[in-house]
């Protein structure tokens, strides 16, 4: 009860943080596109560097940062993310961008739910189990790290079916058409090309396969809309400032999260990437947005 008070309470906050500014300049002569990093323009070989340098130096933060600014709203989103996903023994699962382990803990733990359970008065088939396999694949080692770390705590250090590895998620090393579900949660308005992030999920899922992503989105409930403005420009980088001595990271956050794209014009990018029955639903007014999309 406590938790849905405090959802009630604090709806214009937020969890999730990606990377600092730093000023880039063109180099004369080079001819180079350019994109996003919070409201500046870099060249696109840049951004995935700085985001990179910049995760390596928040990571040891993390967590902390997420429960503060949430209040660890963030939680339930991520529960209401899987439970979408509706993971099952056996499954072949990627988590992309989930160097901490929160959202592949929680696929794993579905699972193994299912497998205490009895389905039709009959174990669970124990070929199933074994071959269920949860990928964690994450651009930034510093991440990752902290992601086993996280594993060992809750005594999955040596599971087997947790597989760690470094990627990127516009050029995955995995089999076409080799994952059940693929699930990105607060990681693709970080991604340099994000029409080829959705082309490479699309590309190792199999046919029946289901794409997620949480991501923070756009409020625009009148009064909500300025309130949570207010916290986004004014509440959240001093947060940062004061508990993680870095102010820059989350005046990135707040800029990126304006910069990504609508939840309509997001959506209409999936179904481009070639999924079908795509759709979203907003958590707290749309601070934050699940979209939803099959590979038929």
């Amino acid at each position: 009860m406590a938790l849905r008070s405090n959802f009630r309470k604090y709806t214009s906050l937020l969890p999730h943080f990606a990377s600092c500014p730093m000023r880039t300049t063109f180099p004369a002569g080079l001819h180079s596109h350019a994109t996003s990093f919070g409201f500046k323009d870099v060249p696109e070989e840049e951004k995935s560097r700085m985001v990179g340098d910049v995760f390596s130096s928040v990571a040891s933060k993390y967590d902390i940062m997420n429960d503060i600014m949430s209040v660890g709203l963030h939680r339930l989103w991520k529960d209401r993310l899987v439970s979408k996903l509706s993971p099952f023994p056996g499954m072949q699962h990627l988590d992309v961008a989930g160097g901490t382990g929160d959202v592949a803990f929680r696929v794993l733990e579905a699972i193994h739910t299912l497998e205490r359970q009895k389905i039709s008065g009959a174990a669970v088939d124990e070929d199933a189990e074994n071959e269920t396999q949860v990928f964690i694949c994450d651009i930034n080692p510093a991440m990752l790290e902290v992601g086993r770390r996280h594993a060992i705590a809750k005594g999955l250090g040596e599971a087997r079916s947790l597989i760690w590895m470094e990627g990127d998620a516009e050029a995955l090393k995995f089999e076409d058409a080799s994952m059940d579900g693929y699930t990105i949660a607060f990681g693709i308005r970080n991604v340099t090309h994000i029409e080829k992030a959705l082309s490479e999920a699309y590309r190792v899922l199999r046919r029946g396969g289901r794409f997620l992503c949480l991501e923070l989105s756009h409020v625009n409930i009148p009064g909500f809309h300025e309130l949570y403005d207010f916290y986004s420009f004014s509440v959240i980088p001093s947060i940062g400032e004061i508990v993680a001595g870095d102010r820059a990271s989350y005046q990135y956050l707040v800029e990126s999260i304006r910069k990504f794209p609508s939840q309509e014009k997001f959506a209409a990018m999936i179904k481009e990437a070639g999924f079908e029955k795509v759709e979203y639903e907003n958590l707290a007014g749309g601070v934050v947005a699940i979209h939803s999309g099959f590979k038929l």
